[in-house]
């Protein structure tokens, strides 16, 4: 399951250590994996079936606010002591650790994997939109975004998603098509998939053609897109030194392109050499590298963040003052 580094503008905690959190990451799911089998096997799970949440991004902040009213009740320690300490208490209450609760048994292994990984991308959403600090209003079209879920949910835990991301390059924002960070190369991806077996014409200009069922129409050129994202990456790694290989590919899981003299470094996967190349990504099993980890440092570092102070901060913080005010 690929790691989402960054979605849109939204805070992420990989902004925060790139090189601690992906490993994180990894040992977190093997865990809980391995945890929720177990109980599956035993017959035990039933214990640990809840009601499916209406509202599952809002987490029970009450709680988190009463327990760390506590640090601030306690003669002062060393202010790295104290931040261990609170970290550790929002990861257990904030829903920023992750413990799977199921809605119902699964009656196959498989039924077990896609509830497990369902939880686990609700978790990532968590991951990537929230710090210890800091929170972004998610716009609720990523909860059912079907081509996040693919990146998310079919890739290799080493594979690093930057999902629509966008750059603050010279103070101006700049959106870009989707970047995956692997441990070996860097694969800049444009989608163009609308109805099964369409046919896109694609030529140098601005349109391409779409024709399905005897009908044309044009659409925007999805190489302006992804000219401007390599162009932002290769800039990036020039700056920094980082030695990956750079890959754009126009990817059509449910239809054909049909482009005699593609553009040199130009990947076109359609219909017919979908499996082929999905099988070739799902097959890395590279660990994690420290050139992958640079890489996907630097491209935080010129992303842009909106994010606002959480809410259960400005609670603590006013209960303190009306403490010294008491």
């Amino acid at each position: 399951m690929g790691q989402l580094i960054k979605l849109q503008d939204y805070v992420s905690r990989y902004e925060q250590n790139i090189y601690e959190y992906p490993t994180r990451y990894v040992r977190l799911k093997k865990q809980q994996w391995e945890k929720i089998y177990s109980l599956w096997e035993s017959d035990s799970i039933i214990e640990s079936i809840q009601p499916v949440s209406t509202n599952w991004l809002e987490e029970d902040k009450q709680p988190l606010v009463d327990r760390m009213k506590g640090f601030f009740k306690r003669e002062r320690k060393d202010e790295e002591v104290v931040e261990k300490e609170i970290q550790s208490e929002v990861q257990e209450s904030s829903g920023l650790s992750f413990s799977p609760s199921f809605t119902f048994k699964p009656a196959t292994e498989v039924e077990l994997k896609h509830q497990f990984l369902d939880q686990l991308f609700r978790f990532q959403m968590k991951w990537a939109s929230t710090t210890l600090l800091e929170q972004s209003n998610i716009s609720k079209k990523y909860l059912y975004d079907h081509r996040l879920k693919y990146f998310l949910q079919r890739f290799p835990d080493t594979t690093l998603v930057m999902y629509e991301p966008i750059f603050l390059l010279k103070k101006a924002p700049v959106e870009v098509e989707t970047i995956l960070i692997t441990p070996t190369e860097v694969w800049c991806i444009s989608f163009l998939e609308e109805e099964d077996h369409a046919v896109f014409q694609g030529t140098k200009e601005r349109f391409w053609v779409k024709r399905h069922q005897d009908q044309e129409q044009k659409v925007l050129n999805p190489l302006i897109g992804l000219n401007r994202t390599e162009k932002i990456v290769k800039k990036i790694f020039e700056l920094y030194e980082i030695e990956l290989p750079i890959h754009k590919v126009v990817l059509s899981r449910n239809g054909y392109i049909d482009y005699p003299f593609p553009p040199y470094g130009l990947q076109l996967i359609e219909k017919r050499n979908y499996e082929e190349w999905f099988q070739t990504m799902r097959s890395n099993k590279t660990p994690l590298k420290h050139a992958q980890l640079k890489a996907a440092q630097m491209l935080l570092q010129f992303s842009q963040t909106t994010s606002m102070r959480r809410l259960e901060w400005d609670v603590l913080n006013k209960g303190e003052q009306e403490e010294k005010e008491f």
